[in-house]
């Protein structure tokens, strides 16, 4: 099974009710779901009563034989909700379309923005992030995200980067002339101190020019 979509893809159908969509034939100058879509695939469906405000959109999954679409996943309908609506009685169009949701114009709406698959056959958008950041994937491995980098922490010449816990970035800002660094007395993070000072003693230095 796989998401087919294709041209000039055209049917009518009489069915009623809110199950499976049964075919009645190609309209004149269409081809059929069937030699168009193909057996057991998926695709993008739109369906519209000819005399009557009546019409859905959705993702659905034909019939091994072609003869049927089931509606998989309905986007959008007349009732204005994601549920299939109740066919009435009359003669419907049935066609291959591609849902204004599932483009990338509709989805991205802001300049920077990040285009991902958030399930299959679904874009979704991640918001631009800020200056520096980068892009990683989430604690789940579900999404991308973004995340602070070296250079979005390390504001100052002279900073000092370390791990203030598992997988996350931190910045020491940098110390005073001749300071040393050392962990501190917890042992969780680094820090400056005079020289010598963590042994308890001092250190002279002996400049020769």
């Amino acid at each position: 099974m796989a998401l087919v979509l294709n041209d000039r893809v055209k049917e009518t159908s009489t069915t009623t009710g809110t199950g499976a969509i049964t075919f009645a034939g190609a309209v004149s100058g269409f081809d059929t779901f069937s030699t168009g879509i193909g057996n057991s695939n998926t695709t993008y469906y739109a369906i519209a009563h000819r005399s009557a405000d009546e019409w859905e959109v959705g993702l659905g999954t034909l019939a091994a034989d072609s003869s049927t679409i089931a509606r998989t996943t309905v986007l959008t309908n007349s009732d204005g909700n994601t549920s299939a609506i109740t066919l009435g009685a009359g003669t419907k169009d049935i066609f291959c379309t591609f849902p204004a949701s599932k483009t990338m114009d509709m989805t991205l709406t802001t300049a920077g923005d990040i285009l991902y698959a958030s399930s299959a056959n679904t874009p979704a958008r991640l918001a631009k992030g800020t200056g520096l950041q980068v892009v990683q994937m989430n604690s789940g491995a579900t999404a991308p995200e973004w995340a602070a980098s070296p250079q979005s922490l390390m504001t100052g010449q002279g900073d000092v980067l370390y791990a203030s816990s598992a997988n996350t970035p931190a910045r020491l800002a940098k110390g005073s002339a001749l300071e040393v660094l050392t962990m501190n007395a917890g042992a969780t993070a680094p820090e400056w101190v005079e020289a010598g000072a963590s042994k308890g003693f001092s250190v002279a230095m002996a400049i020769a020019l």
